[in-house]
C-alpha cells in the first residue's frame, strides 16, 4: 500500500550550479500542531503554502489525514473506517492519499475536493493508494488488480484508473506526477530481479537505472522533468539520494553517514530528504541546493528551538519545506520558511486553539 521507502539541488547542466551564495539560506521553524493527539507528520506542500499529512486524533485513538492552511489544521476524515493518510496536494487545494472504508474492510486511494473525500477505486482488486497529484487533478499511485494480484502503478484521469504496467516484472508503484503528465515511481524489472526507478511519459515506462547497485526508487518530479529519489551505490553498500537530470542519475551524497533518501524536488532543482549523520543514531533532514547537501538542523538552528528535524518530505517553489522531527520529545510536523536572519521557533496561531486543535 505504501510502497517501499514511503514511510516523497541544482540543475547540473547549467553554469549556475557552480555559483555558491555569499551566505547560507536560513529558515524559521513553525510547528503545525496536531488534531488533538500526540503526534503529526507533514508530507506535502503546494505553492500557496497549504500543507498535508496525517496526525493522531484525541487519545491517539486513530490517525487522520489533515489539511493545514492559514494556521489551522483541518481533519479530512476517512472513507468510513478508522485511519486516513494524506500524501500530496495540488495548487487548487485538492488532496490525495488513502483511507480505510467502513469497518476497515478495505484501504482505498482518495481525492479530497470541495469538502468531500472521494474513493478513487482500484484496478480490480481490493486496495489502492494515491501518492501524487498535479495541477490538472491527475492522480498517481498503486492499486491491486483483479484477484488481488500484485500492485501496479496507475494514472487516474477523467474519472478512471489506467494501469501503467511495469518494467517487465510483477510490481510497480507510482509516486508523483508533474503538470506535463510525466509519472515517476519504481517497479520490478524482468524476472523480478530488482526494483528500479522509472519515469512514464509518452505512453512508455522508462528505466532510470541506479547509482551502481541493484535497486532505485523515484519519489518526486518537477516541471522540468528532473527526478529525485534514492538508489543503491556500487556493491549495494548503502542507499544514496539522487537527482536524475538530462538522462543521468547524479549521486547527491550524504550528511556524513552511510545513507540518504530524497523525497521532494521543486522547480528550481532543490532537493529535500533525510540522511544519516556521523555519531548519531537518528537521521537529519537535508536540503540540496547550489551543489551541496546541507543539514536543515544547522540552517534552522533547530537544537536551540528544541527540535531535531528528522525528515524533509516536500519543498515548494518558494523554498518552503515540510516534514517531521522531534519537538519536546514528540514526533511533530514542521514547516520551514526561508529567511536571511531569523532562526526562531514560531508559535501556533491563536486560531488553531480556537478551532480546538491541540498545539504543543
Amino acid at each position: 500500500m505504501f510502497g517501499i521507502l514511503n514511510t516523497a539541488c541544482v540543475i547540473f547542466c547549467l553554469p549556475l550550479a557552480l555559483i555558491v551564495p555569499a551566505h547560507a539560506q536560513t529558515y524559521t521553524i513553525t510547528e503545525l500542531g496536531t488534531l488533538g493527539g500526540s503526534f503529526s507528520v507533514a508530507t506535502g506542500i503546494n505553492a500557496r503554502g497549504q500543507i498535508v499529512g496525517h496526525s493522531s486524533i484525541a487519545g491517539d485513538a486513530a490517525q487522520h489525514a489533515y489539511l493545514y492552511s492559514d494556521g489551522l489544521m483541518q481533519d479530512l476524515g476517512t472513507l468510513g473506517g478508522t485511519n486516513s493518510f494524506a500524501d500530496a496536494i495540488d495548487e487548487n487545494g485538492q488532496v490525495v492519499g488513502a483511507a480505510y472504508t467502513a469497518e476497515n474492510s478495505a484501504f482505498r486511494a482518495f481525492i479530497y475536493s470541495n469538502g468531500a473525500m472521494i474513493d478513487l477505486g482500484t484496478l480490480g482488486g481490493s486496495t489502492s493508494y494515491a501518492q501524487g497529484i498535479n495541477g490538472r487533478g491527475e492522480v498517481v499511485g498503486d492499486a491491486l488488480a483483479a484477484g488481488n494480484s500484485p500492485s501496479h502503478a496507475y494514472l487516474y484521469k477523467s474519472g478512471a484508473l489506467v494501469d501503467l504496467g511495469t518494467l517487465g516484472g510483477t510490481h510497480s508503484f507510482g509516486t508523483a506526477i508533474n503538470l506535463a503528465g510525466q509519472v515517476v515511481g519504481y517497479g520490478d524489472t524482468a524476472g523480478d530481479l530488482a526494483l528500479h526507478a522509472f519515469v512514464y511519459k509518452g505512453g512508455s515506462m522508462i528505466d532510470l537505472g541506479t547509482l551502481g547497485g541493484t535497486k532505485s526508487y523515484a519519489h518526486a518530479i518537477n516541471s522540468a522533468g528532473q527526478v529525485a529519489g534514492t538508489a543503491y551505490i556500487a556493491g549495494n553498500a548503502s542507499l544514496h539520494a539522487f537527482l536524475y537530470n538530462d538522462g543521468s542519475m547524479h549521486d547527491l551524497g550524504t550528511l556524513g553517514g552511510p545513507s540518504s533518501y530524497a523525497y521532494g524536488v521543486n522547480d528550481q532543482g532543490q532537493v529535500v530528504g533525510t540522511s544519516n549523520v556521523p555519531g548519531a543514531d537518528n537521521a537529519h533532514a537535508f536540503v540540496y541546493r547550489n551543489g551541496a547537501m546541507r543539514d536543515l538542523n544547522e540552517l534552522a538552528d533547530a537544537a536551540a528551538a528544541g527540535w531535531t528535524l528528522s525528515s524533509a518530505r516536500a519543498i515548494n517553489a518558494s523554498g518552503q519545506i515540510v516534514g517531521f522531527g522531534t519537538f519536546n520529545g514528540q514526533t511533530a510536523a514542521f514547516l520551514l520558511t526561508p529567511t536571511s536572519t531569523a532562526k526562531t521557533n514560531l508559535p501556533m496561531l491563536d486560531g488553531a486553539e480556537v478551532a480546538g486543535i491541540a498545539a504543543r
